[in-house]
């Protein structure tokens, strides 16, 4: 792997005019509104700890930073956001919801931010974080329409949810004259450690090692992102990551209250299929293919890969659009 630099960056070096995709392995965009409320209130009280009613714009200038967090970005083309976009993506919802309150403000008192939120050309709008699918909820959002989230896939229909909750959250007493003051802080003075990945390869690795150790991802969605990582074409590799989705999110609503649906039929179709071996029953015996995959599938799967088949991208994809939607329709 080559030198990873991290940079020091506001949130306006990192989302103005700028573009971002989310990779086909990342997850859904998951935050709960205790996530939410917890970024709102964190700002708003570090926001406080500066802001004075006597102050006049200018001496924003002297307010204290506040540090967010990192995101690993790929530097090539699509500068895909491999850690972070749960971050990035409710910055994003939050300063949606900030160019609202300011549209019926005079010209004077409001902050330009829309090239944080999106870019234009042609008449078309995209968003800076750049997900198809997520692009009509934003729009909505973005022009203060309803919007129906019911048959949406998960990160949409969180995305509009957490959307309604920031409505709900944000303080009155900055809606009046600290608005402009708090959208200026936000931009200039909070703070996110920028890291690039100079390869694909290499920004997977970097995937891998901070999720492997227990991070943010759960083992269903390593295991699909070391599966799709191995189909080379990008159709097919698009096409899994569609189903995937679709059925993990089926298998989820089987018992909305359950956090482990997915997981456990993932375990039951790879012991059912694959494992060989199992624990002796015997003080000191070690752990054997049904125990592993009991634990750490993703982990298995990859150590695993050869002797269950799969060396090469075709591989991979009949092992995700064959056996894996087969398992799931029986």
């Amino acid at each position: 792997m080559k030198e990873i630099a991290g940079i020091n960056k506001t949130v306006s070096d990192l989302l103005r005019a700028k573009k971002y995709t989310i990779h086909y392995y990342q997850r859904e965009y998951r935050w709960g509104k205790k996530q939410i409320e917890e970024l709102i209130d964190d700002l708003v009280d570090e926001f406080n700890e500066y802001y004075d009613e006597r102050h006049e714009r200018k001496d924003g200038e002297n307010y204290g930073h506040y540090y967010l967090g990192s995101v690993v970005i790929t530097d090539d083309a699509e500068h895909a956001i491999i850690d972070g976009q749960q971050r990035l993506t409710s910055l994003t919802l939050l300063l949606i919801y900030l160019n609202n309150l300011q549209k019926e403000r005079p010209e004077d008192e409001r902050v330009f931010i829309n090239d944080l939120i999106f870019s234009e050309k042609r008449g078309l709008k995209s968003f800076n974080i750049h997900v198809d699918e997520r692009e009509p909820c934003l729009n909505a959002i973005y022009k203060g329409e309803a919007f129906d989230s019911t048959k949406q896939p998960e990160s949409v229909q969180t995305i509009y949810s957490r959307y309604e909750d920031i409505k709900e959250i944000f303080p009155e007493d900055l809606k009046e004259r600290a608005l402009p003051f708090f959208i200026d802080w936000i931009i200039d003075k909070v703070d996110l450690v920028e890291i690039k990945a100079k390869t694909e390869q290499d920004a997977h690795k970097i995937f891998v090692s901070m999720n492997d150790r227990g991070l943010s991802l759960t083992p269903t969605e390593m295991l699909k992102g070391y599966l799709l990582s191995e189909i080379k074409n990008d159709s097919e590799r698009n096409r899994a990551n569609d189903l995937w989705k679709q059925q993990i999110f089926s298998l989820k609503n089987l018992d909305p209250d359950s956090k482990e649906e997915d997981a456990d039929f993932i375990k039951t179709w790879l012991r059912s299929q694959y494992a060989q071996t199992i624990r002796e029953t015997k003080k000191g015996a070690v752990k054997e293919d049904f125990d592993l995959i009991g634990t750490e599938f993703h982990k298995w799967t990859r150590e695993n890969a050869k002797t269950i088949g799969l060396k090469r991208s075709s591989d991979y994809e009949e092992f995700v659009l064959k056996e894996f939607k087969r398992w799931l329709q029986n």
